[in-house]
């Protein structure tokens, strides 16, 4: 597949080859989806916590004898039947995390590449920089490229002054090519892959 190099003042800057086997494949939804849950659950934060009938500070003397009293029979009043005992079966402080097998997180990547070259939202820039690390400037740039939502993929090393010009910018996201991810690549209608971070994701998957 060819595509285009442009740049960020919206000139041409030739042309480049795709390969196949990353940007060519046909999408399969239930592995981008497996890496989405897979990446939100890693992100999940599970501190929910209450206190058992085992952690309530209270004593544990039978309340009233067994029989006799016309009442209900009880013991511990650290139970979840009375006002300021324990929380029975409540949440407790746990990872949400679970396996997903790395061959299938790297296929999932290149499905993900292909569903953004197959749709056409693909872009490949020259380089990622700017001379002023103005956010008016870029945005205005962004604006004459008809970018209103975009994830930039650079390379190893980000330029300072993009990233802070980006920053502030709306859903606009800059990521250097170690940080490249599923989910960050379908949240944004468009990404843009500089030359440098293009040729690290096809070293990559060599």
């Amino acid at each position: 597949m060819k595509i285009d190099v442009t740049s960020l003042e919206g000139g041409s800057s030739g042309s480049v080859e795709l390969s196949d086997s990353i940007f060519g494949l046909v999408p399969r939804q239930d592995l981008i989806a497996r890496m989405v849950r897979y990446q939100l659950a890693k992100r999940q934060v599970g501190s929910n916590s209450t206190l058992g009938r085992g952690e309530i500070w209270r004593t544990g003397k039978k309340m009233y004898k067994q029989k006799g009293t016309g009442s209900a029979r009880h013991g511990s009043a650290r139970v979840p039947q009375f006002r300021g005992g324990g929380r029975a079966m409540g949440p407790v402080v746990r990872s949400h995390a679970h396996d997903l097998p790395k061959k299938v997180r790297a296929l999932a990547l290149r499905h993900a590449l292909s569903a953004k070259a197959i749709s056409g939202e693909i872009l490949i820039w020259d380089t990622a920089e700017v001379n002023e690390a103005k956010t008016k400037v870029l945005q205005e740039k962004f604006d004459a490229l008809g970018l209103t939502s975009a994830l930039v993929i650079d390379g190893a090393i980000l330029h300072e002054g993009f990233r802070l010009a980006a920053r502030n910018i709306p859903k606009i996201d800059v990521l250097p090519v170690q940080g490249i991810n599923v989910y960050d690549i379908l949240r944004r209608d468009k990404l843009v892959l500089t030359k440098a971070a293009l040729d690290a994701i096809e070293a990559r998957f060599q």
